[in-house]
């Protein structure tokens, strides 16, 4: 049976430990996600991209993925946790591989965008109208701001990969960029047969099970990626949950 009342911070003490420890961890994986991306490229394409205009945009990004850090890191803080410590660790130490790696070209960044931060957006989407209602006012219905910008740093990463795939040899590294950051993204959604993904929607924290997201990201990305004009990389090669 799933979970559907509705819970204030006010009600968090007297929830079972179970829902305590789910709500805090995957808030917590959430704020590290946020701040994640910004470690990525912000040291390398702030200002070592091409044009005024691209820097602009690239800092724009990280000052939207910092600030849904912040707004996460004050949740955590409410009840009085604290994910402030993701600020500083090293790329390493990160709950998630698509953080833990490099972002050596633009087309690395066009690709993040239009594969990892659409992962991103399937992770904020779990949390639509979720059990607890601090994190569900951050979304819509209440609250479009995180899933808008999430939706622009996808936009513009498709745009730039579109435009790379103009010429051969941006449509080679963009292709390169496809191989890497396609799997990445898959296992970030997590293992296909969990017992806390099971838990997570009992409490009405998420709503679909890792293998139903994954799915219906595979659904959904496949044909873009066909449509730029590449070839789709094997989901089974380098995949670490199935």
């Amino acid at each position: 049976m799933i979970f559907t009342d509705k819970i204030e911070a006010k009600d968090f003490p007297k929830m079972p430990q179970e829902y305590q420890d789910l709500l805090v961890r995957v808030m917590r994986i959430q704020a590290d996600c946020e701040i994640g991306g910004p470690h990525l490229y912000v040291n390398s394409w702030m200002l070592g991209a091409s044009n005024a205009d691209e820097q602009w945009k690239v800092a724009k990004t990280a000052m939207e993925e910092i600030d849904h850090f912040r707004k996460m890191n004050r949740l955590l803080q409410e009840l009085g946790f604290d994910a402030t410590d993701r600020l500083f660790v090293s790329k390493p130490d990160r709950y998630v591989d698509a953080f833990r790696g490099d972002m050596p070209t633009w087309a690395d960044w066009a690709v993040f965008g239009f594969l990892i931060d659409r992962v991103g957006q399937y992770q904020l989407d779990e949390f639509v109208n979720c059990s607890y209602l601090p994190l569900a006012r951050q979304l819509p219905p209440y609250d479009s701001k995180i899933i808008e910008e999430e939706k622009g740093h996808v936009q513009y990463g498709t745009l730039k990969a579109a435009e790379l795939c103009r010429t051969e040899q941006g449509r080679d590294q963009v292709q390169s960029a496809v191989n890497k950051w396609f799997i990445i993204g898959l296992d970030m959604f997590g293992k296909s047969e969990s017992f806390r993904d099971e838990r997570y929607i009992e409490w009405g924290l998420k709503r679909r099970t890792n293998g139903e997201a994954r799915k219906q990201y595979m659904a959904e990305v496949v044909p873009l990626i066909q449509k730029l004009g590449l070839a789709v990389p094997d989901p089974t090669v380098g995949r670490k949950f199935f």
